[in-house]
């Protein structure tokens, strides 16, 4: 008996010095103990082999058959636990120590906390626009630990858009603005999933894009993305934070009609005479304007996320940078909508009557 354990010892031994799995050294010791009861069986009483093994069958069996209960046991153990998920934590709300450490400073927030950071990583969120707007919001709602993060834009990067537009470098012109801005927030978040989309905003993909998504952030720069991209929240009952900028002057708010607030064709009804409203490149625009502008985008995210605070709903904020003023305008849905018909207001007075 005692050379069948020093055999099963040096096969135990060897195979963990030759890095042999765990599963292919049982199999080794199960073949040594089959050969030894073989043997007792097989060989006649008294047998020199015989007696080197143990002389007896019956210890052998008992001992293979102790072990194949205890096998038994735990495979069924290991099986139970693969099966069962935690009932209170939801695995997309584990964090690694790495997230831990990384989204420390708004987990010690009391309005957001860890069930606001699991919020923010089971969030989705839609940007319309990679430019002025969209680049220092796509950086901190990557660096914010948003989960999915979509980014939709037709555009390439033009060497006049390094002034403002932080997320490109001087590598980048000729790139598509999606492509560079999927890699540098990969680079910037492991964590996170982007999805880039290289083509504009239309009517025919504009409903089964937004659909995918919690929260639409556009920074777009021109009024038929910007209308057409409202009508489809209005739509699909999709909360919506428009903002946008010219020279030293930015606006934003936070447009959800299924909550209560106007919509952005109730705060804006008519598109401006051509001319009135010049673009960037027409008119000019200082660069840090865009970060500050960006960054509310961002931060209105966040809030909505989480529900922390109060949001921008049914208010307009217009910041002027060249005065240091920001001003807060309040904004009402309108019955004559065409868009949204006033459902802000009939939301609003169903709270009220509440």
């Amino acid at each position: 008996m005692i050379m069948v354990l020093f055999l099963i010892a040096v096969i135990w031994g060897v195979g963990a010095a030759m890095g042999a799995p765990k599963p292919a050294r049982w199999v080794m010791v199960g073949v040594l103990m089959a050969a030894v009861i073989a043997a007792q069986l097989v060989l006649p009483a008294g047998h020199p082999l015989r007696q080197a093994t143990g002389g007896d069958a019956r210890l052998w069996l008992l001992i293979a058959g102790f072990g194949a209960v205890i096998w038994s046991y735990a495979a069924i153990l290991r099986a139970v636990k693969a099966r069962v998920k935690p009932a209170t934590q939801p695995t997309v709300d584990r964090f690694e120590d790495t997230e831990l450490q990384r989204y420390a400073r708004h987990i010690m927030l009391r309005e957001v906390g860890g069930p606001g950071q699991a919020a923010l990583r089971r969030a989705k969120i839609l940007i319309v626009g990679a430019g002025g707007l969209g680049s220092p919001a796509l950086m901190y709602l990557a660096a914010s630990g948003v989960g999915t993060i979509g980014v939709i834009d037709d555009d390439t990067v033009d060497i006049s858009n390094l002034q403002r537009q932080v997320i490109f470098g001087d590598s980048d012109p000729g790139l598509p603005k999606v492509q560079v801005a999927a890699r540098e927030l990969r680079r910037q978040n492991p964590h996170i999933v982007v999805r880039p989309y290289h083509r504009r905003v239309t009517p025919d993909i504009a409903a089964d894009l937004i659909a995918d998504y919690d929260l639409i952030l556009d920074g777009s720069d021109n009024f038929d993305t910007r209308y057409l991209v409202n009508r489809t929240c209005v739509d699909l009952g999709k909360p919506l934070i428009s903002a946008a900028m010219t020279q030293w002057e930015g606006q934003i708010s936070l447009y959800d009609p299924a909550h209560g607030t106007p919509c952005y064709a109730c705060v804006f009804p008519d598109r401006p005479a051509p001319g009135l409203v010049p673009s960037c490149a027409e008119a000019g625009i200082i660069g840090p304007l865009a970060g500050v502008m960006g960054s509310l985008m961002a931060v209105e995210a966040l809030k909505a996320l989480t529900g922390a605070g109060q949001g921008l709903g049914g208010r307009l904020l217009i910041y002027d940078a060249l005065y240091a003023d920001t001003r807060i305008m309040q904004a009402a849905p309108r019955a004559d909508c065409p868009v949204c018909q006033g459902r802000g207001l009939q939301v609003g007075a169903t709270a009220a009557k509440v």
